[in-house]
């Protein structure tokens, strides 16, 4: 009887193990192609624990005590290749939950490269040209809703795709963060729709003839989202994740929601400095006031300006599928990726990234009550990522401390780093 337990004992055993290993392992799709890694289901803390290193993760946190920065998720990519991928600090310091590389933060602002490489997939397909007009006759968004709201001025035709991605349209409104004001100016009884701002923002002239000037716009990004829908013919977030994030081994990318109720199970708790400015009134408008990072803001509706939930590590890999690299196949045609990375000068935005200067390398910032995101990528083919579950004082200005922080690490530790792939 003994020996027959024993025999039993060593099955369920080995079962276990080739079921675990069935589960982290890359899976593979009836047409013998090998599916990639759900990153987040696989990574952890213990993976990036090096003796070589501890210096560099006192640095972090020596960093993030100063900001006073709950918690901190980071991620190093070198030559499309995942070295290092490690949380640090607190996920949800109430229900002491420490920061693991699987959690998912909100990216702010990095929500806008995402956008971008949807619409270059989408010009891959021929559905559309980045010098496509948006309104008027023949225009993208050439119906009665929008051709009556720019009847006002016909340098609205004048609008191209490439506009919008560069921050050049020339829009004097950028409310996307102001839903109470739009919600009294309109004299609303409801939060402010998408519609809603379309028609407070193309009812009025431009500031300039487009693509004479430039001036940062998260409205742009959100007449993107609608073209990228009305195109597509899809929601933009179901568009995005299938056409967009699948293809480069993305699976746990996420719209995220306005308050700590609408978190996925492993979204992280955000928090704000004490002090003028941590409460505010309901987006709403109901005249609760809430803290800025729950309630404070609209989320969903700001859709791919700034609306995006995922981990530094699926950012990377992200970033490696639209980066012109060889390592990874890239989902955008090399002329894409030409023209997103195109560097003019370093008063011109590029498509989706902040700048693509060749001397600095590329970089892409994102800042939210409650967040700030840092993705950038050195000329030398290596990528540092950061993202964090607190915002400082220091609001979009914040993202060039975290710069420093990376320069000074790299010129420490990057020799360090462990020579691997865990992408793979």
């Amino acid at each position: 009887m003994k020996k027959r337990h024993l025999i039993i004992l060593v099955g369920i055993i080995i079962a276990a193990l080739v079921t675990a290993f069935a589960f982290i392992r890359p899976r593979h799709s009836e047409d013998g192609a090998e599916d990639l890694l759900h990153l987040n289901d696989t990574l952890t803390n213990a993976l990036s624990e090096y003796p070589e290193l501890e210096g560099m993760d006192k640095k972090i946190r020596k960093f993030m005590t100063r900001w006073d920065i709950k918690g901190a998720s980071l991620a190093i990519m070198r030559n499309d290749s995942l070295l290092y991928a490690k949380g640090y600090g607190w996920a949800d310091k109430e229900k002491e939950r420490e920061m693991e590389p699987g959690h998912i933060l909100r990216m702010a602002s990095v929500s806008k490269l995402l956008t971008a490489a949807g619409i270059m997939v989408l010009q891959d397909r021929d559905s559309l040209s980045i010098k496509d007009t948006v309104f008027g006759p023949g225009g993208i968004l050439d119906d009665p809703f929008f051709n009556e709201l720019v009847d006002c001025d016909r340098n609205y035709r004048k609008i191209t795709v490439e506009h919008l991605l560069r921050h050049q349209a020339g829009f004097r409104r950028d409310p996307l963060f102001s839903s109470v004001d739009v919600k009294n100016q309109l004299g609303l009884d409801h939060a402010p729709t998408k519609e809603d701002h379309f028609g407070l923002v193309l009812s009025r002239k431009l500031r300039w003839v487009p693509g004479t000037s430039q001036k940062y716009s998260n409205f742009s990004y959100l007449l993107l989202s609608e073209i990228i829908e009305r195109v597509s013919g899809m929601p933009y977030e179901d568009f995005m994740q299938k056409e967009v994030m699948e293809p480069a081994g993305c699976f746990d990318m996420h719209i995220g929601g306005s308050y700590y109720a609408d978190r996925r199970e492993n979204e992280v708790r955000y928090y704000t400095h004490e002090g003028d400015g941590k409460y505010i009134e309901e987006y709403t408008g109901s005249g609760r006031m809430v803290e800025r990072c729950y309630g404070g803001t609209n989320l969903p509706l700001l859709s791919g300006a700034g609306a995006w939930c995922a981990s530094p590590a699926e950012i990377a890999r992200f970033v490696a599928s639209i980066d012109g690299r060889p390592e990874v196949k890239d989902i955008i045609s090399e002329e894409s990726f030409r023209q997103m990375t195109e560097y003019f000068d370093e008063n011109t935005f590029s498509l989706g990234w902040n700048d693509t200067s060749p001397l600095t390398g590329w970089s892409r910032t994102g800042t939210l009550a409650g967040t700030s995101a840092l993705v950038k990528y050195f000329p030398d083919g290596e990528c540092w990522i950061m993202v964090t579950n607190t915002s400082t004082y220091r609001g979009p200005r914040f993202p060039k401390y975290t710069d420093a922080l990376f320069r000074e690490c790299r010129s420490l530790y990057s020799d360090k780093l462990p020579r691997r792939n865990l992408f793979k």
